[in-house]
C-alpha cells in the first residue's frame, strides 16, 4: 500500500511574504486617498498623512522585495511568473520612492503630481499583489 502525501500549502509564497505583500495595498491606497482629500480640501494635514502612508508602503514593499530576491536565488522556489512579479514589485517600490520624494516638497507643491504618482503606485501594487498570489504553486503535481 502506498501513501500519498498531499500538500495543502504553497511553496510559491511564504505566509509572512503573503502578509507583507497584501499589506502594501492599504498603505499605498491610504496615500492615494489622503492625496485625493488634500486635492479637494487643501488641508495640509492630508499631505502629511499621505507622506506617512507612503513610508509604510515603502517599508512593506522593501521587505517583500527581499523575499522575492531570496525566492529568485533558490532554484526549488523559482516558479513560472516570479520574474514578472519581481519586476512589477520593484516598479511599485520605485514609483513609491519617487512619490515620497515628491511629497518631501512643500505641501502646496505636491499637487497634482503627488496624486498621479499615488494612483500609479496603487495600480502597480494591485498588479504586483495579484501576480504574487496568482503564480503557479510549486509542489502541486499535475495528473
Amino acid at each position: 500500500m502506498s501513501v500519498i502525501i498531499e500538500r495543502r500549502y504553497s511553496d510559491a509564497i511564504h505566509p509572512f511574504h503573503a502578509v507583507l505583500l497584501a499589506g502594501i495595498i492599504p498603505w499605498f491606497l491610504g496615500a492615494a486617498l489622503s492625496d485625493a482629500a488634500y486635492f479637494s480640501t487643501y488641508e495640509i494635514q492630508w499631505a502629511n498623512f499621505a507622506s506617512w502612508f507612503i513610508v509604510g508602503g515603502l517599508i512593506f514593499a522593501g521587505i517583500t522585495l527581499i523575499f522575492v530576491i531570496i525566492d529568485l536565488c533558490r532554484a526549488h522556489r523559482r516558479v513560472q511568473g516570479i520574474v514578472l512579479y519581481a519586476v512589477i514589485l520593484l516598479a511599485t517600490w520605485v514609483a513609491g520612492f519617487f512619490n515620497a520624494l515628491m511629497h518631501a516638497h512643500d505641501a502646496w507643491a505636491v499637487m497634482p503630481t503627488g496624486l498621479v504618482l499615488s494612483v500609479v503606485t496603487v495600480v502597480l501594487a494591485c498588479v504586483a499583489t495579484w501576480l504574487g498570489f496568482h503564480s503557479p504553486r510549486a509542489g502541486r503535481e499535475t495528473q
